[in-house]
């Protein structure tokens, strides 16, 4: 496959270095631009477009990776996207993995107004707060996608969404769902509260049981589940925000569950009780 653009030899280029410093937070704010790593996620920002806009700015692929994706780098270009084949040691030094897997792209932010999400009138929202994990973070909002919520919700207070570590966790589902960055959280509890939609605070030591309002049928209108920190949970203040704190059961020896796996759960049961009181077929019937 012949080089959209000259071979880049040396990891000095300037392109390279361009590329290479949005692995650190700041430059990514600056640029508005953040990495794309892996066959996957190229893949899903080759196709993705915001505001008319594509996400894919710019790409980078070993000429072994080219000839093995060879479809995306089509996509890529007909994206409107640069592409450059790169050395090995080029493509090693703009990845933040321990084994890359020979393409990395440039892509541009692709967040969503905190109102526009309200304006949409959401049924089903995760809000991260006081999340700090990169790949939590990442790993729930693939949840939330998989789970068919409407938006997630990053606080001012949680990681990064641009981060290398929760791009990846993430699995192409940043690009499936809108998602809002930096709000503080009073901020998205007022607005989703204005807009109809019923605060659930996910916390181990909550008062209500998450089996007890599957039974009681509170849970098939709109609902937001706030999540906090991954060792601490949510502060007293952010709990006292939502309408109900709610626990998950644990009816087995296990202490606790870790966050991505309460998020499933949470977003999952309240995925399945808007079904039914929206008079959907099971999720078990063909």
């Amino acid at each position: 496959m012949p080089p959209a653009t000259p071979e880049l030899i040396s990891p000095r280029s300037p392109r390279v270095s361009a590329a290479r410093r949005l692995a650190k937070r700041n430059f990514r704010g600056k640029d508005r631009l953040f990495l794309a790593e892996g066959p996957q996620a190229v893949r899903e920002a080759a196709g993705h477009r915001s505001g008319g806009t594509g996400t894919l700015v710019e790409l980078f692929a070993t000429v072994e990776a080219a000839e093995r994706y060879a479809d995306i780098i089509g996509e890529a270009r007909d994206a409107g996207a640069r592409v450059h084949l790169a050395a090995d040691e080029v493509i090693a030094d703009i990845s933040t993995t321990v084994t890359p897997q020979g393409v990395v792209g440039v892509c541009r932010f692709l967040d969503t107004p905190f109102e526009e999400i309200l304006a949409a009138g959401p049924r089903l929202v995760a809000v991260l707060a006081h999340v700090r994990d990169p790949g939590n973070a990442g790993t729930v909002l693939r949840c939330a996608d998989a789970a068919g919520a409407d938006a997630v919700v990053l606080t001012d207070a949680s990681v990064d969404l641009y981060n290398p570590k929760a791009v990846r966790a993430s699995v192409g589902s940043l690009y499936h769902l809108p998602v809002a960055v930096g709000v503080p959280v009073e901020r998205a509890v007022e607005g989703l509260k204005g807009a109809g939609v019923r605060i659930l605070a996910a916390d181990g030591a909550g008062e209500c049981d998450l089996d007890d309002e599957l039974d009681k049928d509170t849970m098939g209108g709109p609902t937001a589940w706030v999540f906090g920190n991954e060792a601490w949970g949510l502060p007293e203040q952010t709990r006292a925000l939502a309408d109900a704190v709610v626990r998950v059961p644990i009816h087995g020896k296990a202490e606790s569950l870790n966050l991505a796996t309460a998020a499933a759960v949470c977003l999952y049961a309240s995925a399945r009780a808007q079904r039914a009181s929206g008079g959907c077929r099971s999720v078990t019937e063909s």
